[in-house]
């Protein structure tokens, strides 16, 4: 579905990816760890438009999506979460996830003249669609909340929602699990899990590494810029570079308490 191929991305004297080729297959949930500056989110945002390689390609579904604008990637169908929460906070639930919805009407111009014209049943149907997507991620009983109101977790499974309103081939989720405790992670490996239901490839950015090696089929590392391993999670596990760049030299790697992790 995805293919970086010999991607490199500079700022002033400072490589900060080098000679990056990855590839994430159709349908899947696929990890993307390595310690703090490994230049993790720089792939993200190179991906989504948000910046230019300085050299290489990314190909998505046999398209270049290098030198497309952020609008257009998303309507070729990839999509986002940020390491930040950005939800509109003095909005509902249910208007946050209408906003990402809006990109995609079902009715003409002309319609909106009309009295009881198709716009009212397009609009019915997006409301019905944005309930839809908060029942996936568990918020369907706060939908008339202001956004402002949740919880740290419940705004991170916002952003998840409205970034599948958009009607995604590939869903970017840049740290979804920070700042949440265990329970929240816990509810939110389920959710994550049940998302990948054959029509939809998930890469994941992620510190905790119980969290990564319990839902991942295949994990790349990143270590200054540079791919050092790549595999399933019993190979990442066992790889000595990995476990000297990253994970450390103990079990505890394997459930996020290893200080690399932190």
């Amino acid at each position: 579905m995805l293919t970086l191929s010999k991607v490199s991305k500079s700022f002033g004297g400072l490589k900060v990816l080098d000679d990056l080729s990855l590839t994430v297959a159709t349908r899947g949930i696929f990890g993307l760890i390595g310690p703090n500056g490994a230049g993790k989110t720089t792939v993200f945002n190179l991906i989504t438009g948000l910046l230019t390689p300085s050299a290489g390609t990314i190909d998505f579904l046999g398209q270049r999506l290098d030198g497309m604008a952020p609008f257009e990637i998303t309507r070729r169908g990839v999509a986002r979460t940020f390491q930040n929460i950005r939800v509109f906070k003095e909005m509902t639930l249910l208007e946050n996830v209408l906003v990402a919805l809006g990109d995609h009407p079902s009715y003409s111009a002309f319609s909106l003249l009309m009295p009881l014209s198709n716009h009212r049943r397009a609009e019915a149907d997006e409301r019905e669609r944005a309930a839809e997507l908060l029942s996936r991620l568990g918020l369907a009983e706060k939908a008339n909340r202001f956004a402002g109101t949740l919880s740290y977790g419940e705004q991170r499974r916002l952003e998840i929602a409205r970034a599948l309103a958009t009607g995604p081939k590939l869903l970017l989720l840049d740290e979804p699990a920070a700042g949440m405790n265990s329970a929240e992670k816990h509810n939110l490996m389920n959710e994550i899990v049940k998302l990948d239901d054959g029509a939809l490839s998930i890469l994941i950015i992620e510190h905790d590494m119980r969290f990564v090696m319990e839902i991942c089929q295949r994990i790349a590392v990143l270590n200054f810029g540079r791919l050092i391993a790549q595999g399933n999670p019993a190979e990442i596990r066992a790889n000595a570079e990995v476990i000297e760049a990253y994970l450390g030299q103990d079990d505890d790697a394997t459930d996020g308490r290893s200080g690399a992790a932190s």
